[in-house]
C-alpha cells in the first residue's frame, strides 16, 4: 500500500514538473518576441533581414494595391473627370459676363478665372461647376438672349482607379510611418535613430505627395471645369469694313497675273522643246511621200486610149 502511494506521489510530481516546464516555455516565448524587438531594430537598420523591412513590405504592398489593408476596393460612387469649353457670340459682353457669373454662383460653383478687356471686347471665364451641374451650367450658356454658339466640346475622364490606388497607397504609407515611430521610440543607438528618422522622413514625404494627388482628382471630380468665352457680335458696317480688304485684293491680281504668264512661258517652253521637232519630222516626213507618189506616177505606164467609133 506505501509502495502504491509513493508510484502516485512520483507521477503526480512529474507531472507537475512537466506543466512547469511548460508555462516556462510559453512564458519565455511570449517575453522573448518582445524583449528581441530592441535588439533586431540595430540588426535590421545595419541591413540584416528582421522586424524593420515590415515598413517596406507594407510600402511593396502599397504599389501592388494589397497589404495590411488587403486588395484594392474600388469606391461604389465613380470619379469622373468632367471639362469642357464652349464659345459664345453675343450682343454684349459686359451683361453676358454678369450673367455667366451669376449662373456659377447660383449653380453652387465659383469663377475660377477669367480675362475680360475693356468695353466689347472677347472675355473668357473658368467655371468651377459641381458635377452634376455641369450639363445645365452648358445649357444656361447656350440659353443666353441673342446668344450664337460658335463651337463647343466636352471631355469626360473616369478616375475611380487612380483615386482608390492613391487612397490604398496613402494607407500603406501611414502603417508604415506608424511602424517607424514604434521603431524610433525603441532606438538606443544614435546611428539607429538617425536611420530611422530619415526613413521616417521619406515615408511622410511620400504621403504628403500622394495625399496632394488624391485631394486633387477629388476635387476635379467633385467640381467640373467650364471654360466660356464670349466674343462680341460684329456691326453690319464693321462686318463689310473687315472684310474690304484692298491689299489683300491687289495681291489676288497679282499673283493670278503671275500664274497666267507662267502659264504661257511653260506653254512655249514646250512648244519649243516638243512642238517644233515633231512639225520638223512631221514636214519632213510629208515631203518624202510626196516624192515617193511623183516617182511612182512617173514610172507607171501610160494606158492606150479606146479607138473612136465609126
Amino acid at each position: 500500500m506505501d509502495q502504491l502511494n509513493r508510484r502516485r506521489r512520483g507521477g503526480r510530481r512529474i507531472l507537475g514538473a512537466l506543466a512547469a516546464a511548460a508555462l516556462v516555455v510559453i512564458v519565455a516565448s511570449c517575453g522573448g518576441g518582445s524583449a528581441g524587438a530592441p535588439a533586431q531594430v540595430g540588426q535590421d537598420l545595419q541591413g540584416k533581414p528582421g522586424a524593420a523591412a515590415a515598413p517596406s513590405g507594407a510600402a511593396e504592398g502599397s504599389r501592388t494595391g494589397s497589404g495590411a489593408n488587403g486588395p484594392l476596393a474600388i469606391p461604389a460612387d465613380q470619379k469622373i473627370v468632367k471639362t469642357g469649353e464652349i464659345t459664345v457670340q453675343v450682343p454684349n459682353v459686359a451683361s453676358a459676363l454678369s450673367t455667366v457669373r451669376t449662373m456659377a454662383v447660383e449653380l453652387g460653383g465659383y469663377v475660377g478665372g477669367a480675362q475680360a478687356g475693356t468695353l466689347d471686347d472677347a472675355a473668357t471665364l473658368t467655371l468651377r461647376i459641381p458635377a452634376d451641374e455641369f450639363d445645365d451650367a452648358i445649357a444656361r450658356v447656350q440659353e443666353i438672349k441673342s446668344s450664337k454658339v460658335l463651337s463647343q466640346s466636352q471631355h469626360e475622364e473616369d478616375v475611380t482607379a487612380a483615386v482608390a490606388d492613391l487612397d490604398a497607397r496613402v494607407k500603406n504609407l501611414q502603417a508604415s510611418e506608424t511602424q517607424y515611430r514604434d521603431l524610433l521610440a525603441k532606438a538606443q543607438k544614435i546611428e539607429d535613430i538617425l536611420s530611422v528618422q530619415s526613413r521616417l522622413d521619406d515615408v511622410r514625404g511620400q504621403i504628403e505627395q500622394l495625399s496632394a494627388q488624391l485631394k486633387t482628382l477629388n476635387n476635379q471630380a467633385d467640381l467640373s471645369t467650364l471654360t466660356v468665352t464670349l466674343q462680341p457680335t460684329p456691326k453690319p458696317i464693321e462686318a463689310a469694313s473687315a472684310d474690304f480688304d484692298p491689299g489683300a485684293a491687289v495681291d489676288a491680281a497679282v499673283g493670278a497675273l503671275l500664274q497666267v504668264g507662267q502659264g504661257l512661258v511653260i506653254a512655249a517652253i514646250w512648244v519649243g522643246i516638243v512642238g517644233i521637232p515633231m512639225a520638223i519630222a512631221l514636214g519632213i516626213l510629208v515631203l518624202v511621200l510626196m516624192r515617193l507618189g511623183l516617182l511612182a506616177r512617173r514610172r507607171s505606164p501610160a494606158t492606150p486610149e479606146p479607138p473612136a467609133a465609126a
